[in-house]
């Protein structure tokens, strides 16, 4: 496990190599798994996303892509944590860096779309589930935000 004083979280600029790590991650962890793929098309959406990633030693161990909304809404989206590094507060460490980010950007709000599997980790970062269990991409999920 990295140390956290070795951990930096950062802003990824698009369409950079760091940028470029931050996708396989999020391809190796968040799309293979389910038979999917990123096209071109899908990357060159994310353009005004905001980008944030933990690294250690040159190397993404964690990541997420934040899409502003507008009304001070933002929705993170695509959150990865290295698999191998997982279950060891890198994802809330991840999510509590994000949140002070939006309030320093004047982000009002957090919505995103959880999986199930992944509620409780939401849950014990204060989210709340916004309405029923649905399905997108062949897996529960559940609407959940946060007030900032």
């Amino acid at each position: 496990m990295p140390n956290n004083s070795d951990l930096q979280f950062v802003e990824v600029e698009f369409m950079t190599p760091l940028y470029d790590l931050t996708v396989a991650l999020r391809d190796k962890l968040l799309r293979k798994p389910l038979g999917l793929a990123f096209a071109v098309q899908d990357l060159e959406k994310e353009y005004a996303d905001h980008h944030l990633a933990l690294i250690d030693k040159g190397n993404v161990v964690a990541c997420l892509v934040l899409s502003p909304k507008g009304e001070g809404q933002v929705k993170m989206r695509q959150v990865a944590v290295d698999n191998e590094l997982q279950s060891r507060g890198l994802g809330s460490l991840l999510v509590k860096e994000t949140e002070q980010f939006c309030i320093d950007r004047k982000y009002t709000s957090i919505v995103l779309n959880a999986r199930a599997t992944a509620l409780t980790f939401y849950k014990k970062l204060n989210y709340q589930v916004d309405g029923d269990l649905f399905t997108e991409v062949g897996i529960d999920h559940y609407k959940m935000f946060k007030k900032l």
